[in-house]
C-alpha cells in the first residue's frame, strides 16, 4: 500500500505542504440600480479591497480564505452611483506541517493567496459577466509585497503603543 507523500515527509520531520481543497465560501452580486444602470455608456471607476484570514484546523491542516470585494462606481454629476458590487471568498485547506513559525506565516500569508486569487478573479469575471456587463479582468496581485507592508504597519503600532 503506497504511503500518503505529506505523512512520509512528515515522519522524516521535513516541512510538508499540499493543497487538501480549494472552494468558493460565498459569493454574492449586488446591482442597486437596475435597469437605469445598463443605460450608461460611461467607464465605472473599479476599486478592490481585499482581506486575508486563516486559521487552524486540526494536525497541520489550515483553512485559508481570500474575501475579495470589487465595486465599479459611476460618477453622475456630483455624486456617485453603484453600478455594481461583487464580493467573493475563495478559500482552500491547506496541509502545512513542520514549518518554523515565520516560514508558516508567510505561507499561510502569500503562497496560499496566490493559489487563491486566479480562482476568486474567474468567480468574480463570471459573475460580472452574467450580471450583463463587460468582463472584469482583475491583474494579478503582489501578495509579497502587501504581506511586507503589513507587517511594517504592525511594527509601527507596536512602536507606537510604546512610545
Amino acid at each position: 500500500m503506497a504511503e500518503n507523500p505529506a505523512t512520509a515527509t512528515d515522519e522524516a520531520g521535513q516541512p510538508a505542504f499540499n493543497i487538501e481543497k480549494l472552494y468558493i465560501k460565498n459569493a454574492s452580486l449586488e446591482v442597486p440600480h437596475a435597469p437605469e444602470v445598463f443605460r450608461t455608456r460611461t467607464q465605472p471607476e473599479l476599486d478592490i479591497k481585499i482581506a486575508i484570514a486563516s486559521r487552524a484546523l486540526e494536525d497541520g491542516f489550515y483553512e485559508v480564505s481570500l474575501h475579495a470585494t470589487l465595486t465599479a462606481t459611476l460618477e453622475e454629476t456630483k455624486e456617485k452611483n453603484t453600478m455594481f458590487l461583487v464580493e467573493v471568498v475563495s478559500a482552500g485547506i491547506f496541509l502545512a506541517q513542520n514549518f518554523p513559525t515565520e516560514a508558516l506565516e508567510v505561507l499561510l500569508n502569500v503562497t496560499c493567496p496566490n493559489i487563491l486569487f486566479p480562482y476568486a478573479r474567474e468567480e468574480i469575471s463570471n459573475l460580472v459577466t452574467r450580471a450583463g456587463f463587460m468582463p472584469v479582468y482583475l491583474a494579478p496581485l503582489n501578495f509579497d509585497e502587501m504581506y511586507r507592508q503589513q507587517r511594517e504597519a504592525m511594527a509601527q503600532q507596536e512602536a507606537n503603543k510604546q512610545a
